[in-house]
């Protein structure tokens, strides 16, 4: 069992940057492939990032790549998305996950969600 805590959400301005963070607890959690999704208002929650168990292949959707970065410290199991160069497309509620599969993209392959981190751009 994994349990997944998002924290750092809140507002920026355009151009701006954010840092993410998802505590995870439980035993396993070392095991497990890590991800972000997120979900703005009246839209399907779509892929951002995810991370190999070992932090050593990480994967990205096109509209971050070169502006979002994933990353994962076991000690304290902590997941994290920084996010850059934020602009108007990125609004949303983040959401970290934990899946059994490495690079998976699709939500159906997480089995451990977090609440959710809402991330707000301002122009």
């Amino acid at each position: 069992q994994v349990q997944l805590v998002e924290s750092g959400g809140g507002l920026v301005q355009a151009g701006g940057s954010l840092r993410l963070s998802c505590a995870a607890s439980g035993r396993t959690f070392s095991s497990y492939a890590m991800g972000w999704f997120r979900q703005a208002p009246g839209k399907e929650r779509e892929f951002v990032a995810a991370i190999h168990w070992s932090g050593g292949r990480t994967y990205y959707a096109d509209s971050v790549k070169g502006r979002f970065t994933i990353s994962r410290l076991y000690a304290g199991h902590t997941m994290y998305l920084h996010m850059n160069n934020l602009n108007p497309g990125d609004p949303a509620v983040y959401y970290c996950a934990a899946s059994s599969r490495d690079g998976a993209s699709a939500a159906r392959g997480y089995a451990y969600w977090g609440q959710g981190a809402q991330v707000t751009v301002s122009s």
